[in-house]
């Protein structure tokens, strides 16, 4: 397997997380990122993090750059021949929660593995992708965020977008729910091929494909009217995402399992989430909408 350009993936990461702030920033108006810069045994990073802004309750874009001498069992059990590897790990990883029940909260993240041992050809990989969580759905916002999404993969094959999105929907769901975090995008894993440069590049597509798709959801929505009744099923809504993020969530995992940063890890938590013993809507109410047109799989692009 060929040599990866490790070098070129930081500067793109460090790259892509200014590119994110910034807009971040401007179309919140108010709160700007407060930068925390971190080092320690296992690698480094530089966590951003925006609170109490107009649009954003809270928000985190980080970047970290970690290694060790074998990789956890979080990798390993479904890779037995990473085991006694030493590994780096790289990323950007970005999480929005939003006050506004009517904006979505997002997630994203690009993310780069080598595996090595001496005497043996380096084992490389590119991960990510980007999924929308809304709390009140609405069918434009859906059709532009996976239509942006099956632009960002037209370039590499036709067969790329129905791939992806078919396995982000699948990892975003909550097993023991039986029921999706939200309505999807897209997830790839262990890409390798087919060279390095175009995984590479399809990896920055991803990356900076995440704005195309999530602004002018924001811009539409963030002033909407809401009320007391919106925000509590929105902070019950984000008591599922909290579930998911401790529970099946792959890169929490590997964080703690390779004694990570944890603020940093958990930054993805929504500042404020509630509980409610046997929820349900009332029938055909705006929430129950939710449950009934959006969080069930669907083809976005035929509607």
């Amino acid at each position: 397997m060929e040599q990866p350009d490790t070098e070129s993936i930081t500067i793109f990461l460090l790259m892509l997380q200014n590119q994110i702030c910034d807009a971040l920033t401007a179309i919140d108006g108010r709160a700007v990122f407060q930068e925390d810069c971190w080092q320690r045994g296992s690698g480094r990073g530089r966590t951003r993090v925006l609170r109490q802004g107009k649009v954003f309750e809270q928000a985190g874009v980080n970047f970290s750059h970690v290694h060790g001498n074998s990789l956890p069992a979080s990798i390993t059990t479904h890779r037995l021949e990473l085991v006694g590897r030493a590994y780096q790990a790289m990323g950007v990883s970005l999480v929005m929660h939003p006050e506004n029940p009517y904006v979505p909260t997002s997630h994203a993240n690009i993310r780069f593995f080598i595996a090595e041992k001496p005497g043996l050809a380096p084992a490389w990989w590119f991960g990510g992708g980007f999924d929308l969580t809304p709390f009140y759905g609405f069918i434009e916002d859906a059709i532009h965020w996976h239509r942006t999404a099956q632009a960002v993969c037209r370039p590499f094959g036709v067969d790329v977008y129905p791939r992806y999105k078919r396995w982000c929907d699948n990892y975003f769901f909550l097993k023991h729910r039986n029921e999706a975090r939200g309505i999807g995008g897209l997830f790839f894993d262990n890409l390798t091929t087919p060279n390095f440069a175009q995984a590479f590049s399809f990896s920055r597509a991803v990356g900076q494909g995440y704005l195309d798709a999530y602004l002018p959801i924001v811009e539409r929505r963030k002033f909407h009217p809401w009320g007391e009744r919106e925000r509590q099923f929105q902070l019950y809504r984000r008591g599922r995402y909290v579930e998911f993020n401790l529970i099946w969530d792959c890169g929490t995992l590997f964080g703690l399992q390779t004694d990570g940063r944890t603020e940093s890890i958990l930054i993805s938590m929504p500042p404020l989430a509630r509980w409610e013993y046997h929820y349900e809507p009332d029938p055909d109410s705006p929430e129950a909408v939710l449950y009934r047109d959006f969080l069930p799989v669907r083809d976005w692009l035929k509607d």
